[in-house]
């Protein structure tokens, strides 16, 4: 596949809470509007309240996003999946298209000991990390907006 091929994107993770929830808005906001970006998970729970509020730090919106199934994803129209995995198994995605996979750690650490302000810590890193790595990619593939 060419990189000007790459019309749409679909980022995975397992429950599709904050990964790929943040690694969709980042890349809507990266991304050229002409390619489609989405993100969906094996096992759907609804956006975290933290990834939410990472992101609504940079002002990027998360209205309209809810947690979708792999299942729910129109295997045909989709150019390049990105899962976003590390120690978990992550949704595999039953397209001929270029797989990529980039591991982040889950920042949703289930430690009940962690403080709001430490848990919102790791999804800010885990926010800047997606970020940092997006900009590099869509500089590389030429698949940045133009300023």
């Amino acid at each position: 596949m060419t990189d000007q091929a790459v019309r749409s994107v679909l980022f995975l993770c397992v429950a599709n809470s904050a990964r790929s929830q943040m690694a969709e808005a980042l890349a809507k906001s990266i991304f050229k509007p002409s390619i489609q970006v989405q993100s969906a998970g094996s096992q759907p729970k609804g956006v975290n309240p933290y990834a939410v509020k990472a992101l609504a730090e940079i002002n990027l919106s998360t209205d309209g996003h809810h947690s979708k199934s792999i299942n729910s994803i129109d295997t045909t129209q989709v150019d390049l999946a990105i899962t976003l995995c590390a120690e978990e198994i992550c949704p595999v995605f039953p397209n001929a298209c270029e797989h990529i996979r980039w591991a982040f750690q889950d920042p949703d650490r289930s430690d009940p000991e962690l403080t709001e302000t430490e848990r919102l810590a790791h999804f800010r890193a885990t926010r800047n990390l997606i970020a940092d790595r997006l900009r590099a990619f869509a500089m590389e593939r030429q698949l940045a907006r133009t300023l």
